[in-house]
């Protein structure tokens, strides 16, 4: 099946536009950020099945920031994995689709989120549990550069090239601002190609909104045998949206009214 990742993209930033205006949640344009990441891995990267959700030969993806969790659950719902109409349900009482991401009753998600710094450990246990069983699926992880500042993250970075685990993908979503500020405001992470590298990662740099160059990285995996593979993804926060672009504003935000209004139209007009 051939699937059009640029129109999957779309479909997902409307849906998590929608799922967080009605619920009233927040982190919107953390979602926006990581979408084309997540359309290409789904749509052209990923060996998953929605039909059998467990399949043991299933690659295994974590979202680490796991506050984005309503981008995933859309994806999911527009592979097949559940249906589209649950969506609504999304930051509801009682509903299974919790504002940060979880397994529980959702097919397709291998781990619940939201401490931040805890997606990448797990992920290296994961693939270290594949080595030891011979078996050839991959672990991707996708995390926030704010969770970067999380020590249990270079435990893990330490951890996965010592036991040489070329199974393993980290994905950085560097939209360059976290929480209330800037990251180099907050805590600067640079030089950070040259720290995962430092630590026995091989590494790429792409643009994260480039679905070529995300698909191009993710072919090339593992980028040398014997070493995890972190690709840094330089993304725009909020993007998708011109006035949610590149501003703090919209990590604890939803569109309501008016905003909502004009972030739907720019989106549905976008192709």
């Amino acid at each position: 099946m051939t699937v059009d990742t640029c129109d999957l993209a779309r479909r997902v930033r409307i849906h998590a536009l929608r799922m967080t205006s009605l619920g009233g949640s927040s982190h919107i344009g953390s979602i926006f950020s990581m979408v084309d990441i997540i359309a290409v891995l789904y749509g052209k990267v990923m060996n998953i099945n929605p039909n059998d959700p467990k399949m043991p030969i299933r690659d295994r993806f974590i979202l680490s920031k796991g506050h984005a969790g309503a981008g995933v659950y859309a994806t999911l719902a527009e592979c097949g994995f559940f249906d589209i109409s649950r969506l609504s349900e999304h930051y509801q009482d009682g509903s299974d689709l919790s504002g940060h991401v979880s397994h529980k009753g959702i097919p397709g998600v291998e781990l619940s989120t939201g401490s931040l710094g805890h997606g990448l450990p797990v992920g290296t246990g994961m693939a270290l549990a594949a080595k030891l069983d011979k078996a050839e699926h991959r672990v991707f992880v996708v995390l926030s550069d704010g969770e970067c500042d999380e020590g249990a993250n270079w435990e893990s970075i330490m951890f996965s090239a010592h036991h040489k685990l070329d199974n393993l993908v980290a994905i950085v979503d560097y939209n360059k601002i976290q929480s209330l500020a800037t990251v180099e405001e907050t805590l600067s992470l640079e030089p950070f190609t040259s720290k995962w590298e430092a630590f026995g990662w091989s590494v790429r740099e792409i643009d994260g909104h480039d679905h070529d160059a995300i698909e191009n990285a993710c072919k090339a995996l593992p980028f040398v045998t014997g070493k995890p593979s972190c690709i840094i993804a330089h993304t725009t926060k909020g993007k998708g949206v011109s006035f949610m672009e590149d501003t703090v504003l919209w990590h604890y935000r939803s569109a309501q009214g008016t905003e909502y209004e004009a972030a739907l139209a720019e989106l549905e007009t976008n192709v």
